[in-house]
């Protein structure tokens, strides 16, 4: 399907809506449940999106981080050009289950020469009882897309911007002695991924890298009366240039050590950093997000209310 085609084909959803019978307020059904978060009632917002990464990874600094489980960012846009993400409804905008760090509580810190012997045996007696260390990623801000540039990625040499999904992020880090508010990157100083289909062109050492358009067709769902919505299956947005703040608010208070929050936090937050690898430059850290997008047009998702 062609930029042209995929424009005509939601122009003809949004002008087809008038064919369809009124619906009682309640629930989107049928093959529009999933964008039942969406705001499809906000006049600003044209279009529903359903994206769900199923797989692909992040390497922070020396650090990769697996999608294991799927990641899902829903919501409302303006157009299927250039838009804000206008925030779900009823559920997260951007939905991350925690996903385990490979290697645990030692592999994302450890305990240093100059460490106080209490937060030694803090240390040591966590990771004994349970080293499991969990990352989830946050937005700190609006989202910004562009999906016809996901669908259809300009050629390198266009001088268009290929970048489909602008996410301003931190990563949250939690075991019993990092803490709650251990975090890489914050709303002051965020991670900032633009993900693209295209071939990135990175900062050194990291190489160039392509994403995924994928497959987009047309979900008839009421062939009839021309109702349906764009599915694209089996993309991949990547981006390789981003940089990677460093960690901070890590340490358990609650664990009782006898060290005041602010040596805690630079002693077991400067040990995160040395050992993931933190600050990192632009050009050592990756982004892929592998899965399926749904849109549709939201007088659509409006009418199949039941």
């Amino acid at each position: 399907m062609s930029k042209t085609s995929l424009s005509l084909a939601l122009a003809t959803a949004l002008a087809g809506i008038v064919s369809m019978p009124a619906a009682i307020a309640g629930t989107p059904s049928g093959a529009f449940s999933i964008f039942k978060n969406c705001p499809y009632t906000n006049p600003s917002v044209t279009t529903c999106l359903y994206n769900v990464v199923s797989s692909g990874s992040f390497v922070i600094g020396n650090t990769t981080l697996p999608i294991t489980s799927p990641i899902t960012l829903q919501g409302g846009l303006e157009s299927v050009g250039p838009s804000p993400l206008y925030d779900a409804v009823g559920a997260p905008t951007l939905a991350s289950v925690p996903a385990k760090v490979p290697g645990g509580l030692l592999g994302i810190a450890n305990p240093a020469p100059d460490w106080p012997f209490p937060l030694w045996v803090a240390f040591w007696s966590i990771v004994n009882s349970v080293n499991d260390v969990t990352a989830t990623i946050e937005l700190v801000d609006t989202v910004q897309t562009n999906f016809l540039q996901a669908l259809y990625p300009p050629a390198p040499d266009s001088g268009e911007d290929p970048v489909a999904a602008r996410l301003t992020v931190r990563v949250h880090l939690q075991n019993p002695f990092l803490g709650g508010t251990c975090y890489i990157g914050s709303p002051q100083n965020p991670i900032r991924i633009n993900l693209q289909t295209a071939t990135t062109n990175p900062p050194p050492p990291n190489q160039p890298i392509s994403g995924e358009p994928g497959n987009s067709y047309y979900v008839w769902v009421d062939e009839a009366n021309y109702v349906g919505y764009i599915q694209d299956d089996d993309n991949s947005l990547v981006d390789n240039s981003f940089a990677v703040p460093g960690a901070s608010g890590c340490g358990n208070v609650a664990l009782g050590l006898p060290i005041i929050t602010s040596v805690l936090d630079f002693l077991v937050s400067g040990a995160v950093n040395l050992k993931v690898g933190l600050p990192s430059a632009a050009g050592k850290n990756t982004a892929i997000m592998s899965g399926d997008t749904s849109l549709a047009a939201s007088a659509y998702v409006l009418a199949s209310e039941q």
